[in-house]
């Protein structure tokens, strides 16, 4: 891809993660790899920019460094993950909906799952 559509999109996923932090359905950290992963291709300034943010510096550093997550994020994602997305499947009244939201949150906590753990640090 050319440069500037990866530094557009890793724009646009910054601008996700903003709207993550305050919107509870929205992941946060998600959008910020893909953005990691955007500037690492096509502009080293906005890469060490975003490693080097204060706020979200924090979130995607140890990955990059470790391709792991620490215990405690773990537990929290899959919490949303259940808080917000479960809370859904009360909304449905056919079991056919309820089972296929349920699937569909299944996705992502197993993905959570079967990355590294580390402990915080």
């Amino acid at each position: 891809m050319h440069k500037p559509v990866l530094i557009t999109i890793g724009l646009l996923c910054v601008g996700l993660a903003v709207l993550g932090i305050f919107l509870p359905v929205l992941p946060t950290t998600p959008f910020l790899l893909v953005a990691l992963a955007c500037f690492a291709r096509s502009s080293e300034k906005m890469h060490t920019w975003l490693l080097q943010n204060k706020t979200f510096g924090p979130l995607i550093k140890h990955w990059e460094e470790s391709k792991s997550m620490p215990r405690k994020a773990k537990i929290y994602s899959i919490m949303m993950i259940i808080a917000a997305g479960g809370t859904s499947v009360f909304f449905f009244e056919r079991a056919s909906l309820k089972i296929a939201v349920i699937a569909l949150l299944l996705i992502p906590v197993l993905i959570i799952l079967n990355i590294k753990t580390t402990e915080s640090r």
